[in-house]
């Protein structure tokens, strides 16, 4: 076997610029908010680069090639993984549940997320949270936008990790670049948008009502702090494991005898190169990657000066 290797995908946004670039990437405009690096979702998916499956989308073969992926514990994909590139700021936006978005987005998942800053400016910050103490205190706040009021600002430095659960109020910054892992969904609600037109023109759609409908209203800081080992001379820091994901970060300065802990691993090379030895099939890999190691990759060694952002469920 081989890992799949994916071709990204890029996503134009109203906010995006051009420092995905950074990566290696060929993006189409200087408008490029993001990169879905490991993507079987609808309005994005993957095509695998190498193997027996090239040319398919890594939804496809999720779909059709369960030997891949061994026991599956849902009908989709459970993640996607995207590097962003804020040049100016998100909208301040909440994410529904699993529940939620099931009854009134079409069988959507909900989205759960949380994000690794890879780099930014100096003051960067996030909106996390909000102030309002209840249901009622957070519609008079909106409707008379009282936002600087509303909005609870954290500032931010690269390495910080952020843990983002479905009802939480957030958005990411001007001058942020980060990796999100989420879960495999594309919906968001829009509740602030800095009366932004888009390019005919238009304000972007908010979505107050169910904004209001899923909003949490108990405060949590969640910047969370790593528990690390390390095995020789890599280091592996686990920032968050729940019933969404376990996500890691992966720091080889020479060599590593990897251990995969699940039957699928998603894995985004975020600086560095390096190679992978699987099954004593080499592979080069670079800062840029993404890639998916399945069922059948075993014997696996990295080599090389190597950062690695690790999901899985």
């Amino acid at each position: 076997m081989s890992p799949l290797f994916l071709e990204p995908v890029f996503q134009e946004r109203i906010w995006g610029g051009d420092n995905l670039q950074k990566f290696g990437y060929d993006i189409p405009s200087n408008n490029t908010g993001e990169c879905w690096g490991i993507s079987a979702h609808e309005n994005g998916p993957n095509i695998i680069l190498n193997g027996e499956h090239k040319g398919k989308t890594l939804k496809q073969i999720w779909e059709e090639n369960n030997d891949l992926f061994g026991e599956k514990k849902t009908e989709k994909f459970p993640l996607l993984t995207k590097i962003l590139d804020a040049n100016d700021e998100l909208s301040v936006q909440v994410h529904p549940n699993d529940a939620y978005a099931n009854k009134h987005e079409n069988g959507e998942l909900g989205k759960t997320e949380c994000w690794y800053i890879i780099d930014c400016e100096e003051d960067a910050e996030i909106i996390y949270g909000h102030n309002a103490k209840d249901k009622e205190e957070l519609r008079e706040m909106i409707e008379n936008g009282k936002w600087d009021a509303l909005f609870n600002k954290i500032k931010v430095k690269p390495g910080d990790f952020f843990y983002v659960p479905s009802g939480t109020v957030h958005a990411i910054g001007k001058g942020i670049q980060i990796l999100e892992t989420q879960q495999n969904s594309d919906t968001t609600y829009r509740i602030y948008d800095y009366n932004r037109k888009d390019k005919n023109g238009n304000t972007r759609e908010l979505h107050i009502d169910k904004s209001i409908d899923v909003i949490n209203y108990v405060s949590k800081n969640e910047k969370t702090h790593p528990s690390t080992k390390k095995v020789g001379e890599t280091e592996i820091n686990t920032y968050i494991s729940n019933e969404f994901f376990t996500v890691r970060k992966i720091l080889i300065e020479d060599n590593y005898q990897y251990e995969k802990v699940n039957d699928f691993v998603l894995m985004s090379v975020i600086n560095g190169e390096g190679k992978i030895n699987i099954n004593n099939d080499t592979f080069k890999i670079k800062k840029g990657d993404h890639f998916v190691l399945t069922k059948g990759d075993s014997n696996i060694d990295f080599t090389g000066k190597l950062e690695m952002i690790e999901s899985y469920i």
